[in-house]
């Protein structure tokens, strides 16, 4: 996975970070590579999830896309989705699923979901990483609001995705205004914020969200 990262961003300053503390060393060896893009932004993804959850040499990694270089909290959400993903069963992730990532995935912003999408700011050429033995699936984990993750469920992926689109928004813009007003989707569930994965710290995991 490094090697692909590399080669798609051949001008990126690619580190290697180690994943968030907890039980995930105890399930696989997992680890965070850092680009910086030579123009704007960082990209931040899994290595060594497709080692844990290959079946017949197919599996998935992960990537984030972010304005600003918070290690700690981007290590710590694809730690975190790693883990749940790698459950397997009802916690499997695939296109479309709905992630809660139970906090604000940058200080100050009202996304506190993510959707498994597939990375369209880079196209095929990222999404498809051959390796030894395999292939894996490289999706993007983009961040929502709770609004959005209800739009989506009570609609579909496409038409997310066509606001989203229609919207122009930034996707890796902390601060970026929810394409969907509450009053569309019947208000906001009345309850606390959902936390997730909390396995990792002893505590217990939500649910991700497949097809409604």
């Amino acid at each position: 996975m490094s090697d692909h990262l590399a080669a798609r961003f051949p001008d990126a300053e690619l580190t290697i970070l180690p994943p968030a503390p907890g039980r995930i060393s105890s399930r696989m060896s997992l680890h965070v590579a850092r680009l910086k893009l030579p123009r704007f932004g960082w990209v931040y993804a899994t290595t060594g999830l497709w080692d844990a959850t290959q079946k017949h040499g197919h599996a998935l990694e992960f990537v984030l896309y972010a304005s600003i270089p918070e290690d700690d909290l981007h290590v710590e959400t694809l730690t975190m989705t790693a883990w749940y993903h790698a459950l397997g069963g009802d916690h499997e992730l695939d296109l479309g699923h709905t992630v809660p990532i139970g906090r604000p995935w940058l200080p100050g912003s009202s996304c506190d979901h993510l959707l498994v999408s597939l990375p369209y700011p880079w196209g095929p050429e990222l999404e498809q990483c051959e390796l030894p033995g395999g292939h894996a699936r490289v999706l993007w984990l983009l961040p929502i609001t709770e609004a959005e993750k209800i739009y989506r469920h009570q609609n579909d992926l496409e038409a997310l995705e066509q606001r989203l689109e229609d919207a122009g928004i930034i996707p890796f813009d902390p601060h970026r205004t929810s394409v969907v007003a509450e009053d569309e989707i019947g208000g906001l569930p009345r309850k606390g914020v959902r936390r997730f994965l909390r396995r990792i710290s002893g505590r217990g995991p939500a649910r991700p969200s497949g097809t409604p």
